[in-house]
């Protein structure tokens, strides 16, 4: 009698952690095809895939973060501004349940910086200056993890460069008035090293080229710019957003 009910027990215990490697099996799977779709530069496709595998594992911290990248691109492309908040707040969201499921991982800190950067791009200048440090910080842990993260160079180089595109007043102000202190920090210099370092180290996003173009351009730099620019135009579809960056890139160009 025993014997058997340590068969049934063992038995029960087997039948009981199945769903739990199927879960982490269809997670996993779920994952592989949003990757796949990502880089078929599909980012519905991708959400969806994301989406699926973290009904089956919640905590998916691979999941979590690419959801967030492939949500703040499908943001950025919204034609419809007032929905772009609410996209970007979904995006942080899930940003954040990465951060949480895995603190030292770069690619959590990335996206969690990145959606709060978008986010404060639709907002107006005192708004925008309450991310200011929210999009700092969580760069700054990126880089800590990997110096060489190129997403988390671009956003330490965009964040430079927004900041000195306020005025002087708002500046002053925020440094002096709302807890910007970190502002003080912020130069053109540091834009371009930023940005430059992140072009170097992946040269195949157009993107890190069109932000670069741009603090060329505001530094009163217009051949450096141009190249950038054309670098953008030269460049391979790698991204969601590519083919917008592309059209921005020869209109700025234009104006040159």
């Amino acid at each position: 009698m025993n014997r058997r009910l340590a068969l049934a027990s063992f038995a029960a215990s087997l039948f009981v952690s199945l769903p739990l490697v199927g879960s982490a099996q269809s997670a996993s799977e779920w994952v592989t095809r949003g990757n796949a779709a990502s880089d078929a530069r599909n980012a519905p496709e991708a959400v969806a895939a994301y989406e699926k595998a973290l009904a089956a594992d919640p905590n998916n911290y691979e999941a979590l973060w690419r959801i967030s990248r492939s949500e703040v691109d499908l943001a950025e492309a919204e034609p419809d501004a007032d929905k772009r908040p609410a996209m970007y707040k979904t995006a942080q969201e899930n940003a954040a349940k990465a951060v949480a499921a895995n603190p030292s991982g770069a690619e959590g800190h990335f996206v969690l910086a990145e959606a709060f950067g978008r986010m404060a791009l639709t907002m107006g200048s005192r708004d925008r200056i309450k991310y200011a440090t929210k999009i700092r910080d969580q760069a700054m842990d990126c880089l800590k993890i990997d110096p060489r993260y190129a997403g988390c160079l671009h956003v330490m180089g965009v964040w430079n460069a927004e900041i000195m595109r306020l005025n002087g007043l708002t500046r002053m102000i925020a440094r002096n008035f709302l807890g910007g202190q970190v502002f003080g920090q912020a130069s053109w210099p540091n834009a371009r090293r930023y940005l430059e370092e992140a072009v170097a180290v992946d040269p195949r996003r157009i993107v890190h080229h069109l932000d670069l173009a741009r603090v060329y351009r505001d530094m009163d730099l217009p051949d450096l710019a141009r190249a950038q620019y054309q670098a953008v135009l030269a460049g391979d579809l790698i991204d969601y957003n590519d083919p917008k960056y592309k059209t921005q890139a020869a209109a700025e160009l234009k104006k040159l």
